[in-house]
């Protein structure tokens, strides 16, 4: 509810507003304004709409709290709405068929955007949040949310064809969104402070751009992906997406390894395209700082491919998309988890014991003893001089595949009940017994950086 003077107040602005100049609001554009600059209590008019929304954010606050209102029939002193603000920012969807206008009080120093739109371009909280790859000492890979689902029908009998063994990715989205990322060190306060696009926009961003391109982890859809360079080791983060300059995802948080992390980061692999994680490889060769399918050895991809390949050609025997093996899995998603699985299973994610500061509640990672030279788990990877512990990949990864795929594949994973936790991550996402979701953590990694199996 309005107190009386404040709505009082309005009527009598809005009056004598008829017959003073106002800066008229574009449809579908941002404004942004700073208080220093406006007149007391400024005044907006808004163009004709069937529907319009009318989006504040508040960028920066002064010593004053400013209310937004809007008037949706110029000819009436009476249809009267406050835009009531929540974290920061608000808006207010209506008709405007005889024009409105947008009044600003106690507007002081405080800088805000605004903006008056007939689609999408409204101010908001995104419910998905980023996605952390991985972090090495220095280094994070880190996604925005997912905004273009993949579109592609089935394979159908009887010209059953699935992927090849080494992936081609599809074109992009021909006009993604505009996405941005902000990196600051937690102790700064960032989560603490107004939760708007803008505010958290005009933070300086901690570390060096080395990349930012589209890609495609799964069938959640495309993604804006950063390799982020020159962080600080050993330091923890809070990582933000802004899209569009006007919604804002996050935040997450994570911590950068230790200075003697010796793990580079792989991504990017069309064959193995959610890997996304520090690897135990050789440091790769000037100028590169990471892996992708550019320069990782082919002594590792190429026997991956193999793999993948007799994989699809045995899978292909069946009679797939003529015959059924199961009322729910396909030929089809039999070879995507299958894919998955040789991934994590190829890729050993390294990892390094949580610090002393983490919370004693939390349950340990499942970490292998350290170790070095040869791999024992992918032997075509290169002997490394340095040592290394890895998190083991979580069993759900291989309990999926055996799901999926016919019977006659042989596809067979461990038991929880006796040797299941020596080669994968047991009861983090599902219980011992088999449970869906009732593991001690319900996820392999959560927003706050802890990544307890391989989920990829």
């Amino acid at each position: 509810m309005h107190t009386l003077s404040r709505f009082l107040w309005y009527l009598i602005h809005a009056t004598l507003a008829q017959v003073s100049a106002q800066e008229s609001l574009t449809l579908n554009t941002l404004y942004s304004f700073s208080g220093a600059s406006l007149s007391s209590d400024p005044t907006f008019s808004l163009q004709q709409a069937q529907q319009l929304t009318v989006s504040v954010a508040i960028c920066s606050t002064g010593t004053t709290s400013p209310a937004f209102f809007v008037n949706n029939n110029t000819a009436s002193t009476t249809d009267i709405f406050e835009i009531q603000l929540d974290s920061g920012f608000g808006n207010w969807t209506g008709t405007t068929q005889q024009g409105g206008s947008l009044v600003v009080q106690n507007v002081g120093q405080t800088s805000f955007q605004v903006v008056a739109s007939t689609g999408a371009l409204v101010h908001g909280l995104i419910p998905a949040l980023p996605f952390l790859g991985d972090t090495t000492n220095t280094q994070a890979l880190i996604y925005s949310p997912p905004f273009s689902p993949i579109e592609s029908s089935p394979p159908m009998y009887p010209n059953y064809t699935l992927p090849p063994a080494n992936l081609s990715i599809p074109s992009p989205p021909s006009s993604p969104p505009l996405f941005s990322l902000v990196i600051a060190p937690t102790s700064s306060g960032l989560a603490s402070g107004m939760q708007t696009a803008c505010s958290i926009n005009s933070t300086s961003s901690s570390g060096l751009v080395v990349s930012n391109d589209l890609w495609l982890r799964n069938n959640d859809g495309w993604r804006s992906q950063w390799l982020i360079d020159d962080l600080t080791p050993s330091t923890n983060y809070t990582a933000y997406i802004i899209q569009d300059q006007v919604k804002l995802s996050g935040p997450i948080y994570f911590t950068t390894k230790s200075p003697s992390f010796p793990c580079p980061l792989v991504h990017s692999l069309p064959f193995c395209p959610s890997t996304s994680y520090a690897v135990p490889l050789p440091f790769p060769q000037s100028p590169a700082s990471s892996y992708d399918s550019s320069n990782l050895p082919q002594s590792v991809s190429d026997p991956l491919l193999q793999y993948m390949t007799n994989f699809t050609t045995m899978l292909l025997t069946f009679a797939c998309g003529r015959d059924l093996y199961s009322p729910l899995q396909t030929c089809e998603s039999c070879q995507e988890a299958y894919r998955t699985w040789l991934c994590s299973v190829s890729f050993p994610r390294c990892a390094e014991p949580p610090s002393s500061s983490s919370s004693p509640s939390s349950p340990m990672p499942a970490l292998t003893l350290p170790q070095s030279g040869s791999n024992e788990r992918n032997r075509f990877l290169p002997n490394v001089s340095y040592s290394y512990q890895t998190v083991l990949p979580c069993l759900e990864v291989c309990s999926a595949a055996d799901r999926a795929c016919p019977h006659f594949l042989g596809l067979k994973c461990p038991t929880p009940r006796f040797n299941a936790s020596s080669s994968y991550g047991v009861g983090f996402i599902d219980g011992k017994q088999g449970v869906f979701g009732s593991g001690s953590t319900g996820t392999a990694q959560d927003r706050w950086g802890n990544v307890w199996c391989n989920p990829s």
